[in-house]
């Protein structure tokens, strides 16, 4: 209310998975996901294999034979697919994003580093699918770079990174003004994921959110501790119900209770992100 009042009743989400499994596996999964919560719409990674081991072309065709398996499977849900920044060469990026056009993605996410702002207008020219980007920027200036670039069919600020809710209000409305819609990204906690529901629902351009489900891993097929198992903090979390996080009208401030003595044990994890290396020793991009 404090933010104008909300513009829509619920706020659709969407599962963050991140890894890129066997399509069955991702199929089973999907289902009991969507029979608990409701979810219809789903990210992964888009790699299969190790795309600085592998010659490109192999990479492709494993990712593109993949993906037309998963949609086959899938054919009532929808994929974003998440590249994590790793690719360096533009016409890599793009040749990848195309690759994915014939399975209508919900968008191609951030498949290179984002300094460079004017190549990710190049790359946008060259794409058949929507491309989503703004996790690794910090300002409504660099936001509105990359609007006047046309480097982005769809933004994706970072709350807890731009510096909080009146920033992201910035941001939003600069996109809106470009006709660019707000998918905010969100792999942190349940606290994190309230203020973004807030956010969400007085934004008259947002799309969807990104969501985990507090307390569990958010990869499939990989010997993996749970990322957020510290989501105790919160204690009522926002739990998704049709694939949608319901407002609480009748709670004060973010809609949550936090469990104070919990953050005083200093249990949290927090999200990071892993340099990978490539075969000659040498760090790569992510």
């Amino acid at each position: 209310m404090m933010l104008g009042g909300h513009v829509r009743d619920r706020v659709r989400v969407y599962l963050g998975v991140y890894s890129a499994p066997d399509a069955g596996e991702i199929h089973d999964h999907c289902a009991a996901m969507q029979e608990a919560h409701g979810f219809t719409a789903f990210k992964l990674s888009p790699y299969r294999n190790d795309i600085h081991a592998e010659p490109w072309g192999k990479v492709i065709r494993a990712t593109t034979d993949w993906v037309a398996e998963l949609t086959a499977l899938c054919p009532d849900y929808e994929f974003a697919f998440d590249a994590h920044a790793r690719i360096f060469e533009p016409w890599q990026a793009a040749e990848l994003g195309n690759a994915l056009a014939p399975f209508h993605p919900l968008f191609f996410e951030e498949p290179m580093r984002p300094e460079n702002i004017e190549a990710w207008g190049a790359l946008k020219s060259q794409l058949r699918v929507p491309l989503a980007t703004g996790e690794s920027l910090y300002s409504r200036f660099e936001f509105l770079r990359l609007m006047q670039a046309g480097g982005a069919d769809i933004i994706q600020p970072d709350i807890c990174a731009v510096g909080g809710l009146l920033e992201m209000r910035k941001i939003a409305a600069i996109a809106e003004a470009f006709y660019v819609p707000v998918a905010p990204h969100n792999p942190m906690g349940p606290l994190a994921t309230a203020v973004n529901l807030h956010f969400a629902a007085a934004c008259p351009n947002f799309k969807i959110l990104e969501y985990r489900l507090p307390g569990t891993s958010a990869f499939l097929g990989r010997d993996l501790a749970p990322v957020d198992e510290a989501a105790g903090y919160v204690r009522d979390p926002y739990m998704p119900v049709d694939g949608y996080l319901e407002l609480r009208p009748d709670r004060p401030g973010w809609g949550v209770e936090i469990d104070e003595d919990y953050l005083k044990t200093d249990r949290y994890i927090h999200w990071e992100r892993k340099l990978p290396i490539r075969p000659d020793g040498s760090t790569a991009y992510t």
